[in-house]
C-alpha cells in the first residue's frame, strides 16, 4: 500500500483537502453529477454499481440519488469516513483496488451491473499494478457490463492504459475527450473510455 501514487504523490494533508474541497464546491452549488450522468445513461435503472475508488464519495452519491445500489470503493480511510458522513445511503468499503474482494458482505454479492472509475483514479495506483487493479474489478462485474473511467492523458498514455485493460479481459468499446462526450482526438487532455466485460465469464 505504501507505493499507491494517491500517497506518494501528495503532501501531507491532501485527503482532507480534497474532501474540504468538494464540500466546499457542493455547497458553493457547482455540478459534481456529470459523471454520473453519463454512467446513468449507459446502466439500466436500479442498476448495482461499483464505484472503485470513490474517494469523498460524491459522484457514488450521485448515482445513489439516481436510483442505483452503489458500493463504493477507496483505499483512503480519510476519504471513505467524508463519504460515509456526508452520503448516507450507499456503502463504503475501504479496500485496495488491487486486491480487492466483496464476494462476502456487500449486499451486491460483488456481482455489479457496471463500474465507474472517476477522478485519474488508474493514474493514482501502486506503479506496475494497473493490470491487477483492473482484473481484480473485471472479478466483480457479470458478464457483459460496463466500465466507464477518465484520466488526464498526461497522467497516463491511452495506449499503455488501453493493453493494461485488454490484459485484464476488458474490451475497448468507445472513448470520448470529456464526460459530456466531446469527440475523441490525439491530442486531447482527457479520455473517457467505455469499456466492456466479456459476454461470458472465463472458465479459469
Amino acid at each position: 500500500m505504501s507505493d499507491i501514487r494517491w500517497f506518494t504523490e501528495t503532501k501531507d494533508g491532501h485527503s482532507q483537502w480534497y474532501a474540504s474541497h468538494f464540500r466546499e464546491l457542493a455547497a458553493r452549488g457547482d455540478d459534481l453529477d456529470g459523471e454520473a450522468r453519463l454512467v446513468d445513461a449507459v446502466v439500466a435503472p436500479g442498476s448495482r454499481i461499483l464505484d472503485a475508488g470513490c474517494g469523498q464519495g460524491r459522484t457514488g452519491a450521485a448515482l445513489h440519488r439516481r436510483g442505483h445500489t452503489v458500493t463504493g470503493v477507496d483505499v483512503d480511510p480519510v476519504l471513505i469516513e467524508a463519504a460515509r458522513a456526508d452520503y448516507p445511503g450507499p456503502t463504503w468499503v475501504l479496500a485496495d483496488l488491487a486486491t480487492l474482494d466483496l464476494a462476502s458482505g456487500d449486499p451486491s454479492g460483488g456481482d455489479f451491473d457496471a463500474v465507474v472509475m472517476a477522478g485519474n483514479v488508474i493514474t493514482f495506483v501502486a506503479p506496475g499494478t494497473e493490470q491487477q487493479v483492473l482484473a481484480s474489478i473485471a472479478r466483480h462485474v457479470r458478464p457483459d457490463a460496463p466500465l466507464i473511467t477518465g484520466f488526464h492523458t498526461a497522467r497516463m498514455q491511452v495506449a499503455d492504459f488501453d493493453r493494461h485493460a485488454l490484459l485484464a479481459g476488458w474490451a475497448v468499446e468507445q472513448r470520448f475527450a470529456t464526460w459530456d462526450l466531446r469527440p475523441w482526438h490525439a491530442d486531447a487532455d482527457f479520455a473517457v473510455t467505455i469499456l466492456r466485460a466479456p459476454a461470458q465469464r472465463s472458465s479459469s
